[in-house]
């Protein structure tokens, strides 16, 4: 029976929507995250009839009969909404106001790229991630630095020792992708371009569509709870319905099996 095969399909298609729902759910606090989508498309027709063939010398089937066979992912597409933007007074918080990736060199030597504005200083005064990356381009606070502030156009500033006068340190730098939804990400808040992103395009913050820096805030992620719930009840009832047409589909096959 095609039923069943279609309906494990289903199954099959509202586990992963579960899953994409649950890892955006566990994300829901992580800083700078971009919630997932699942797609779907229809599978193959199987066609008993073609419509606009001829029923009669002087007719034809108007619709025809196309039984389909199911579902199947088509793709987990990534959201690059603007999350919440949060205050949180700390001097190496960044948030990108618009579009735009903070650049991150790996321990490879390639380039990541990160919407995570809780940065923080290494041993060697470099502005670095979380797990220690550092950023592009370098920027290095002096040991007796103070007042370190950041403007909305990404130069870094300090006063450093007994100077009055605030002395610049660098710029940092954004990056932008023609196809944001395109990169791949590879964990830890970090992307990397494909050939479905594009080739990053560089610039300073404010310039040509890429956007600003807001010092002392971070971006939350931009998954919505909500919303998220009640993917997940829909998602939950239609495994559940699909799961009853297995069970249908068997109790038929059982009666046609007490006919013989």
């Amino acid at each position: 029976m095609r039923s069943l095969w279609t309906a494990t399909t289903g199954m099959t298609a509202q586990n992963i929507n579960m899953d994409v729902i649950a890892n955006n759910l566990a994300n829901v606090s992580t800083s700078g995250f971009k919630k997932s989508r699942a797609d779907f498309q229809d599978l193959l027709y199987q066609i008993m009839q073609v419509p606009g063939s001829p029923t009669s010398a002087d007719t034809k089937s108007p619709t025809g009969i196309q039984i389909g066979l199911g579902v199947k992912p088509a793709a987990v597409t990534k959201i690059f909404t603007e999350g919440d933007i949060v205050q949180t007074g700390n001097t190496l918080d960044v948030a990108i106001e618009g579009q735009g990736f903070f650049q991150v060199t790996m321990p490879d030597g390639n380039t990541a790229y990160t919407r995570a504005g809780n940065l923080k200083l290494d041993g060697e005064g470099r502005i670095v991630t979380s797990d220690g990356y550092p950023l592009q381009p370098e920027i290095v606070i002096p040991e007796d630095a103070r007042a370190i502030t950041i403007s909305q156009t990404g130069l870094v500033s300090a006063i450093v020792g007994d100077d009055t006068v605030s002395t610049e340190l660098g710029n940092l730098d954004l990056a932008d992708f023609i196809n944001d939804a395109g990169l791949i990400a590879i964990g830890k808040n970090l992307f990397r371009e494909t050939e479905a992103s594009g080739t990053a395009i560089i610039g300073t913050p404010g310039d040509n569509g890429i956007g600003t820096l807001l010092q002392g805030y971070v971006e939350n992620s931009n998954v919505n709870l909500v919303e998220e719930l009640t993917q997940m009840i829909t998602a939950q009832r239609s495994f559940e319905i699909n799961s009853k047409v297995i069970t249908t589909s068997d109790e038929m096959m059982q009666t046609v099996t007490n006919m013989v």
